[in-house]
């Protein structure tokens, strides 16, 4: 397994730089391909409005959609060009209505091996970024590949140390197997276990079975079983990180049900709001 098709949706042009320089650093070593999608939101909605004054309102919301979604293609444009090394690319421009935005990131991630997308929280991002990871994660069922601010990508196609969290569940099997091909790469894998249960299938013996797994592919896998010593999950899974000098954590991303999409859970909201290395997830 190997990441052929990498996908990137640029939402902000302050933001293209270093996710196509991510995304294009994988491409290249998986022999791949870059897809890119510059979008733009139109945030209008159907309501009231004196006569003649919605027309005009929506026409006005729909041309600065199409304006954010050609700047986000001028940013994306001039990244690869800066690259500094050749990459098979394509890019795609959208401006779409807000309750489209899912379906348009959906489709272009459901054939994706891997979507690499910026933190969805903080200065300058809101409802836009976060609708369009929950879109490539549950709707689009694609690992997805988060860049904290600042973090190195240094060691991204070939990580040193990675904290893959285990808790026994599908979905971070899901992205355990998703991250493989990284897994894989690294010097060492760390399966950390926080607060096994007493009474389960692992209860003799934490992560040991997922580490079997990975070590049949060639990976160096090892166990650390910590104490929830922390008010949440995600701070010891971060504060982990920290202290092994990882440089990437892999996780399962979990979520609760709306009204026709999934949300992302409070476990993985907090854990993407404290990050300071690349997330890997998958549902």
């Amino acid at each position: 397994m190997s990441y052929k098709s990498i996908l990137t949706v640029v939402l902000s042009p302050k933001d293209a730089e270093a996710q196509i320089l991510a995304a294009a650093k994988i491409a290249e070593a998986n022999d791949g391909h870059l897809d890119i999608l510059a979008l733009g939101v139109d945030h209008s909605q159907a309501g009231y409005s004196y006569i003649g004054a919605g027309a005009v309102l929506m026409a006005a919301t729909i041309d600065r959609a199409e304006q954010d979604a050609r700047a986000a293609e001028t940013a994306a444009r001039k990244a690869v060009d800066e690259l500094g090394f050749d990459v098979r690319w394509s890019i795609e421009t959208v401006a779409a209505q807000v309750g489209s935005v899912v379906d348009v990131v959906a489709n272009a991630a459901r054939f994706a091996d891997l979507v690499v997308l910026p933190l969805p929280y903080g200065p300058g991002r809101g409802m836009d970024s976060e609708a369009v990871i929950e879109a490539a994660l549950f709707e689009g069922s694609a690992p997805v590949l988060v860049l904290p601010d600042g973090a190195s990508i240094d060691h991204l196609v070939a990580p040193r140390r990675v904290v893959l969290a285990w808790n026994q569940s599908n979905e971070a099997l899901a992205a355990a197997r998703a991250a493989l091909p990284l897994l894989k790469a690294a010097e060492q894998v760390n399966v950390t276990v926080i607060d096994p249960p007493t009474h389960g299938a692992e209860r003799s013996d934490p992560g040991g079975v997922l580490s079997q797994w990975l070590v049949r592919h060639g990976a160096k896998a090892e166990v650390s079983v910590l104490a929830l010593n922390l008010p949440k999950v995600s701070d010891v899974l971060n504060r982990h990180a920290q202290d092994i000098d990882a440089d990437m954590i892999v996780m399962g991303a979990y979520g609760h049900s709306r009204i026709r999409e999934a949300v992302l859970g409070g476990a993985t909201r907090a854990m993407l709001t404290k990050a300071r290395v690349p997330v890997l997830m998958a549902h």
